[in-house]
């Protein structure tokens, strides 16, 4: 199958209306994160890359509006009033479109592990055949005593395996102990007929919990003579799905190794996987390095051949190539190419520092834009500032931006040189190729090529005239 290619007259179904209440928490379940993406998130641009053109999300009413603000008009939503089920949340699902679509698939707002490849076989799997009722995504040999079970007809021949016959959910197997082997299990990720699926939806009897199961359509269809397949395309991993915070933990330690994986292969360094956290949308280019104890989160992306780390955080921000960044952190900023920043710098939200910048020691900067090749060796404070190219920041050199009621900017332009401890008090302009003295406080605009120096900076005469 063509993942670029819409499946027309199908559907993609999630199911996100659970309450959660295992993982204790007033965040909606679909809304926790799993390597930075919240968990709705997964079935959705898994759906989408498969070719599933409509989605529908099912949500409570209590979730509603929580998730259109974080996946937006990119789906539809239905409410389902009252938890009753999954058969009951498909129900509510299919009532939300305007046609009959051919294909229905199903999945679960919970299980962020199912990957393309498995999916695009289950697909493949359910339309290689006319008349397919329903195809189920299984894995085999897995440990999972909480996940339902795949039962099978005995075949008569030994070596052959059997049609389905049924899924048992763990609630009902009470304390048998066959659940706690390795069986083959259902991920909750399924492929129907449409039509046989309205059909069969209001013929579902409910359960011993009094709830509408899904998976109970699979003992209808077997005795009922229809063909059900359980396909076992996915990995022991994809079957994890998360109900409290302990799976919500391992999952994610499931995302992180495959994104690790992922770039290692893509050509990037990591020099220790285990204490590497990065983000499912990041991006990193070829010949980085990814040093220890290192974050990279949200929309970042990082350049080709870059040093990050070790003991380094970066969020939502754009590095470019060749850049070193050491024990720093940086949010929501751009870096041009071959900067070094680092040890223990802070870029804050809405900082551009241009191509060559060197910030080094205890430099913080917020909403500022730092020229190219400009220098801030340590300790400094430049906030909402411009300086300009090939200028010089001493140490302890700071802008004085907030008077107490209202920001103001700081511009340092072209070529000049800030002397150590010099304080800009804010609004001020310090022209092209001036100097401030060493403890100056800059209380008015210098002027181009002028020299102050003292508390309060004063104009010195040119060297010629002294």
């Amino acid at each position: 199958m063509n993942a670029t290619q819409p499946l027309t007259h199908s559907v993609g179904i999630i199911l996100a209306a659970g309450h959660g209440s295992r993982m204790r928490s007033r965040i909606p379940k679909p809304l926790h994160t799993a390597a930075g993406k919240e968990l709705i998130r997964y079935p959705v641009d898994l759906l989408t890359k498969c070719g599933i053109k409509n989605i529908v999300v099912v949500a409570s009413p209590s979730n509603l509006a929580s998730l259109t603000a974080v996946v937006g008009d990119t789906v539809q939503y239905v409410v389902q009033p009252t938890a009753d089920g999954t058969a009951d949340a498909v129900s509510w699902g299919l009532s939300a479109l305007d046609y009959a679509p051919e294909l229905v698939m199903v999945m679960a707002a919970d299980t962020p592990l199912v990957r393309a490849k498995s999916l695009r076989l289950l697909i493949d799997e359910h339309t290689s055949v006319p008349n397919r009722r329903m195809t189920i995504l299984t894995a085999t040999d897995v440990f999972a005593p909480d996940l339902g079970r795949i039962e099978r007809v005995a075949p008569g021949d030994p070596s052959a395996v059997g049609p389905v016959a049924a899924i048992v959910e763990a609630r009902d197997r009470g304390d048998d102990s066959a659940s706690f082997e390795p069986a083959e299990v259902n991920t909750g990720v399924y492929c129907f007929d449409g039509p046989w699926l309205s059909r069969n939806l209001g013929s579902i009897p409910r359960a011993p919990s009094g709830e509408l199961y899904l998976t109970a359509l699979t003992k209808l269809a077997a005795q009922a003579g229809d063909e059900v397949v359980a396909a076992p395309f996915a990995w022991a991993d994809e079957a994890m799905g998360v109900n409290d915070r302990q799976q919500l933990s391992a999952v994610s330690t499931v995302l992180q190794d495959r994104i690790n994986s992922h770039w290692m292969l893509e050509g990037v360094t990591i020099i220790d996987p285990a204490t590497t956290y990065i983000d499912a949308d990041v991006t990193i280019g070829m010949d980085t390095v990814i040093r220890p104890n290192t974050m990279l989160s949200g929309q970042t992306i990082i350049g080709e051949e870059c040093e990050i780390g070790p003991n380094s955080v970066i969020h939502d921000s754009v590095v470019g190539e060749r850049c070193s960044v050491v024990a720093s952190t940086v949010e929501e900023s751009s870096i041009h190419a071959d900067v070094s920043i680092g040890p223990y710098s802070h870029l804050r939200p809405q900082s551009v520092i241009e191509r060559g910048v060197h910030l080094g020691n205890y430099v913080e900067v917020k909403n500022s834009r730092i020229g190219s090749s400009s220098a801030a060796g340590h300790f400094s404070y430049l906030g909402d500032a411009d300086i300009g190219p090939g200028v010089n920041i001493g140490a302890g050199a700071i802008t004085c931006n907030y008077d107490g009621v209202s920001k103001h900017r700081t511009t340092v332009e072209a070529g000049s040189f800030i002397g150590c401890d010099t304080m800009l008090i804010a609004p001020v302009t310090v022209g092209a190729r001036a100097l401030t003295g060493a403890g100056s406080v800059v209380t008015k605009d210098v002027p181009p090529a002028g020299r102050v120096a003292g508390v309060p900076a004063r104009l010195l005469a040119p060297p010629d005239e002294e």
